[in-house]
């Protein structure tokens, strides 16, 4: 064991963690649920910390010797080497104070025994007067969430282009297969599977143009604000030169907040960000519902569609293949719905100048962005690519419909053409039977105005 100080006094630590004493008294502290930062955030907040003693290197501010040193340790703890130095809970203080301290202390403990010091000396780095210099846990904290949230749009970005790619392959490949079409989940006029398809394809893209949008906010960062949003105890050309550097570091180009204020007493950007989440989670609900949908069967549903099988659906039905892509991928949809909740509601608790519910928003923005990544991702590989059309139940479904009789209405009116319809289905007739049934036409005049494929656009 070793002892180490803060203002509060002496407080006792193992000797092979890195952390302090600020550290050791959250984890006593705030002993609540096993949610903890993501090793990306961590990660994130490394390179935060790196390009700050870089710029007050530049500044004149920092020796170079302790700048090095920090960059050294930010190094290795974006590596991963150190993960398991960072064990704080999610459920402390709002303004994230407490992990930026577990930040600032094994930076400074590593970096001390990289100069041939002993942790908890604190020499030649302290975590406060060196490693945290011209920061605040009010203005880095929140810096860290935006940087980190704009990496992981990246990957989610990524993911998101090739679902739409793989949409946008069935839609070639379904392009003349013909269907009928259902509104209130009942049998409507003909479409093909390719344009329900288009459909998917092009909320997805709607979903993607609305992520893009949010970016020039998320990517604006509060370092600079200090405390209240001043810049106290900062160099006048502190948040442009760092936060050039973190743009240099991280290769995504951030710019200073417009408002520093607002950057610590607010979080719209985030819960902007989070609200276009939420629309790319609707619109995969909808695609993977629909999908499941097609799929049911396969004797006694829709049997439309066929899903790969990936794996035994049933531990006591033998033979059973279930859509469980899908069921995956909307189980993440409804986590990210409930997040809005919890970032909308944490998002306007900026009392005054600060807003205190940071960790929980940037935990549940983070969650939903690395959720629907991998869903996105998955539901790609194992569903989307292997989906096939049951090119004979659809057909034989167009031609049972009875909203064929659509195409009746500008020949024979809209009540005769209801009449027929209404006919078939009370006697079990097909609608060409029904129209000779009722004398409205003969079975040649009917198969002339009834053609599916001339029900798929406008008419001249």
């Amino acid at each position: 064991m070793r002892t180490e100080h803060d203002s509060l006094g002496a407080v006792e630590l193992a000797d092979d963690v890195l952390w302090g004493a600020q550290t050791q008294r959250s984890l006593h502290n705030f002993k609540i649920g096993r949610d903890q930062f993501s090793v990306e955030f961590i990660h994130a907040f490394a390179l935060v910390k790196k390009a700050a003693a870089q710029a007050n290197q530049r500044l004149g501010k920092l020796p170079a010797k302790q700048a090095e040193l920090i960059a050294a340790v930010c190094d290795e703890i974006a590596s991963g080497r150190h993960d398991n130095q960072f064990p704080l809970s999610i459920w402390q203080t709002g303004s994230g104070t407490q992990t930026n301290m577990n930040l600032n202390e094994v930076i400074a403990n590593r970096g001390n025994e990289l100069a041939g010091h002993v942790r908890g000396s604190y020499q030649p780095l302290h975590p406060n007067d060196h490693v945290n210099m011209s920061q605040s846990s009010n203005d880095v904290f929140p810096t860290t969430m935006h940087v980190v949230a704009a990496q992981s749009m990246r990957a989610l970005l990524e993911v998101l282009d090739i679902l739409i790619a793989g949409v946008d392959d069935k839609v070639h490949a379904f392009g003349d297969i013909l269907k009928s079409g259902r509104t209130h989940l009942m049998d409507a006029t003909p479409i093909t599977l390719g344009q329900e398809f288009s459909a998917f394809s092009a909320q997805l893209v709607f979903a993607r143009e609305q992520l893009l949008a949010s970016l020039p906010s998320i990517q604006e960062l509060a370092l600079g604000g200090s405390a209240v949003g001043t810049g106290l105890n900062t160099h006048p050309d502190w948040a442009e030169t760092v936060v050039k550097r973190i743009s240099e570091l991280s290769g995504i180009a951030f710019t200073p907040a417009k408002n520093r204020f607002m950057a610590l007493s607010g979080h719209d950007a985030l819960v902007d960000l989070h609200g276009r989440l939420n629309t790319l989670a609707t619109a995969l609900f909808k695609m993977a519902s629909d999908i499941r949908l097609m799929n049911s069967g396969p004797r006694c549903g829709l049997a439309e569609l066929r899903v790969p099988a990936n794996e035994p659906g049933s531990s006591i039905m033998p033979g059973k293949v279930n859509p469980t892509q899908a069921e995956a991928l909307t189980m993440v949809c409804v986590r990210v719905m409930g997040n809005q909740t919890t970032v909308s509601l944490a998002g306007s608790q900026g009392h005054f100048q600060l807003n205190v519910f940071k960790p929980v928003i940037i935990h549940a923005v983070l969650e939903s962005l690395g959720l629907l990544r991998d869903a996105m991702y998955s539901f790609e590989q194992h569903c989307l690519r292997g989906l096939e059309a049951n090119r004979e139940q659809l057909e034989a479904n167009v031609s049972r419909s009875l909203m064929l009789v659509t195409a009746l209405s500008p020949a024979i009116g809209y009540e005769k053409a209801a009449k027929a319809a209404r006919y078939a289905d009370e006697n079990q007739l097909s609608l060409r039977e029904a129209v000779q049934a009722l004398s409205y036409m003969d079975g040649e005049e009917f198969d002339r105005q009834v053609d599916p494929r001339q029900m798929l656009a406008p008419q001249g």
